[in-house]
């Protein structure tokens, strides 16, 4: 006979995990699928929460990057966003397609994610369930088997593809099932339920929406260099300023090439790249903010700017903080007295 095959949706997130072991408990061969999108949060070495959580299970993980197609949709979420510009059962619906294009690459029997019912306010109660799995194709083909038997049989189990009296009945916010489960099984590297995703994150959606407000054409790249320094908006110019040594190589690393970059002569500072119209006003403001974060002593200082090479100085006052935080980006305007 022809082994069963099947795709996870797999995050790398305990559910997952717990989902994908489900499975593979019922000796069906199992392939974990990860989108990877611009706004995962990586660990310290750089590997990802799917990356991480899949040496457990010793399966392989297919990982696919579709930024401009994610990007596209997350500009624009049929179903809207939850509490900051995350478009949760969007996203579970671009996800899906793109696993089902893959189950088809590889002629797989079914898919299934990590899905609890009554888990995630915005995108795992009983409608929302429904229309994701309506919505990508996959009506009464979605198997969710933390929570099968309080969900409608799937055609992977009247087939006999997989045993439902050997999947689980989890519900609600409360993770003691999922934490009892995961010591049944021995898994016992898994991250935090706290999210794995920027777009969760307040200060870093207020970023996003200010890019989206600002530039039509908006690529990974430009939604990488979100998670690095400190992001000022000054009409249609964006300044970004450095907050430590690593991030002030980065910058430099990716700034365009008619962009200008900010530096002090001789005084411990960040690295400073303003985008946008090089005007005098543009180029003083830049100046000041790359002066405020540094190590100057004196109101008055030197900044050296340029393009390829810091071959022009101005000398500019340094601002106070309320002037400072009126051109964060996000941050609510200070009235001044």
């Amino acid at each position: 006979m022809t082994r069963i095959k099947a795709i996870s949706l797999f995050s790398g997130g305990l559910d997952s995990i717990l989902a994908t072991q489900l499975i593979l408990n019922q000796g069906i061969e199992v392939i974990a699928f990860n989108v990877k999108t611009p706004f995962g949060i990586p660990k310290k070495d750089g590997v990802s929460e799917a990356e991480a959580a899949i040496k457990q299970l010793n399966i392989p993980l297919k990982i696919v990057t579709v930024d401009k197609e994610y990007i596209r949709m997350l500009r624009n979420p049929k179903h809207g966003y939850g509490k900051n510009i995350n478009p949760c059962i969007d996203c579970k619906i671009f996800i899906i397609k793109q696993a089902i294009k893959y189950a088809k690459e590889i002629s797989a029997d079914f898919l299934f994610t990590g899905e609890v019912l009554g888990e995630r306010p915005m995108s795992q109660h009983g409608p929302a369930l429904r229309t994701i799995e309506e919505e990508a194709g996959l009506k009464g083909k979605l198997l969710r088997p933390l929570s099968a038997k309080l969900l409608p049989e799937t055609i992977a189990e009247r087939k006999g593809l997989v045993n439902r009296s050997k999947l689980m009945d989890i519900s609600g916010r409360s993770r003691k099932a999922q934490f009892q489960l995961a010591k049944e099984f021995g898994i016992t590297t898994y991250p935090s339920p706290a999210g794995g995703c920027l777009l969760t994150c307040e200060e870093y959606s207020k970023k996003l929406d200010d890019l989206f407000e600002h530039k039509k054409n908006v690529s990974g790249a430009d939604v990488t260099l979100l998670r690095f320094g400190r992001h000022f908006r000054l009409g249609e110019n964006k300044i970004i300023v450095g907050r430590n040594e690593t991030e002030n190589k980065f910058l430099m690393s990716r700034k365009n090439k008619s962009e200008y970059y900010f530096e002090l002569p001789d005084i411990v500072g960040p690295v400073t790249i303003l985008q946008g119209a090089k005007t005098k006003k543009a180029i003083q403001v830049t100046a000041q903010l790359t002066a405020f974060y540094s190590d100057a002593k004196r109101e008055k200082v030197k900044v050296n700017y340029g393009k390829d090479a810091l071959d022009k100085s101005i000398e500019v006052m340094i601002p106070n903080r309320d002037e400072v935080d009126n051109l964060r980006v996000g941050k609510k305007i200070v009235t001044q007295h």
